[in-house]
């Protein structure tokens, strides 16, 4: 016998993630989980390693005198983080992304704030280059664990159709 889509044999199943462009309809919502708690280590070589030099971001000496009291989490950090938890249900099965649009940044984030992202299709169309593929479009949203939302983005990706047979 056969063994069934996803499996490895007839009794064994691979975990099957991401979605396929029939899978998506507009309008639909996919609250991605789980969350994360952002760490002061987190931000700090996020920080490093992007080479962001700007000290709001890791000396407590110089954000204590700015706006905010403390340090800012580094929004590329935040960014990376909320498209990550988006990747199991949008994009596991990615061809490419085509690009991220309307990046906002509406709160500041700190160490020690859960974060959570949601994503609601916008729009989904066949690919005229690609038969076998197809472009999704989704708005993104990140919240922290109080419900304040401290961005939103757009993004496509282009996904291939499911496997006929």
């Amino acid at each position: 016998m056969a063994a069934k889509h996803g499996s490895t044999t007839e009794l064994h199943y691979r975990e099957a993630v991401g979605r396929h462009f029939e899978h998506f309809a507009v309008g639909d919502v996919y609250n991605h989980q789980p969350g994360r708690t952002i760490s002061e280590t987190d931000n700090t070589w996020f920080t490093l390693l992007t080479m962001n030099a700007h000290p709001l971001h890791f000396d407590v000496a110089y954000a204590s005198n700015s706006e905010f009291g403390r340090p800012l989490v580094n929004s590329c950090l935040t960014l990376s983080m909320v498209v990550g938890m988006s990747v199991r249900d949008l994009s596991q099965n990615a061809v490419a992304n085509l690009g991220w649009d309307k990046i906002k940044l509406t709160a500041p984030v700190f160490v020690g704030d859960t974060i959570y992202a949601s994503s609601k299709v916008l729009a989904t169309r066949e690919s005229r280059s690609r038969p076998n593929q197809g472009i999704v479009t989704v708005l993104t949203t990140g919240r922290k664990a109080d419900g304040t939302e401290f961005m939103h983005f757009e993004r496509a990706f282009l996904v291939p159709k499911h496997e006929k047979g």
